[in-house]
């Protein structure tokens, strides 16, 4: 029986060596070589301190910065660890609401975004990804067509020209991967950091 045993334990030792050590470390050290950004985590730094990740979104609540999608995700509630409370872009506790399209406090939150944005914009169609979360509650882009609406608010804010901010806009825009894959998008925070060059630059 002995006989048996012993070459499942050494094939099972063999493999998870191979395929839980040998294996992970080898793609780690070559991801860090091919593409070192990525392997970091594609982490954004400005004047040499990192301020976020190109795969993460964050708050951005100033009339001055252009705002990304509502994120649904949750921390535990300080004060009663068997509850939650909002944190938006948390990435510990990644994850949609859950509510359903019947969801009273859904359509709620949605009309009263919707509500704020068109005194934002009046006469402008909302921008869907602006009202909306995603599945992941960190999604760090955002459509042109969300940008572009966020123009007229950000350059007052700024005492910028919309021409400028738009055309900040549109320089951030990345298109499709290989030109089929994905949609159009604006990632915010390298929209943000551009526009506090691009004030910088101006003097405001």
């Amino acid at each position: 029986m002995l006989r048996e045993i012993r070459p499942a334990v050494v094939l099972l030792l063999l493999l998870t060596l191979i395929t839980g050590l040998a294996y992970p470390l080898a793609i780690t050290a070559i991801a860090g070589v091919i593409f070192p950004d990525q392997a970091q985590g594609s982490l954004i730094r400005r004047d040499g301190k990192v301020v976020g990740s190109a795969l993460i979104g964050q708050q951005f609540r100033s009339d001055q910065y252009f705002h990304g999608r509502p994120s649904a995700t949750t921390a535990p509630d300080p004060n009663d660890s068997t509850k939650t409370v909002p944190a938006p872009y948390n990435a510990a506790n990644s994850g949609a609401s859950n509510l359903g399209p019947t969801s009273k406090a859904l359509a709620d939150r949605v009309k009263d975004d919707v509500e704020k944005l068109k005194a934002e914009k009046p006469g402008s169609p909302v921008p869907v990804d602006l009202v909306t979360t995603s599945a992941s509650g960190l999604d760090p882009d955002i459509s042109p067509e969300a940008a572009l609406f966020q123009v007229p608010r950000v350059a007052k804010a700024r005492n910028l020209p919309e021409g400028r901010v738009r055309a900040l806009v549109n320089d951030n825009i990345r298109g499709r991967l290989a030109g089929l894959l994905g949609e159009p998008r604006v990632n915010v925070l390298a929209l943000n950091l551009a526009l506090d060059a691009a004030s910088r630059s101006a003097g405001k």
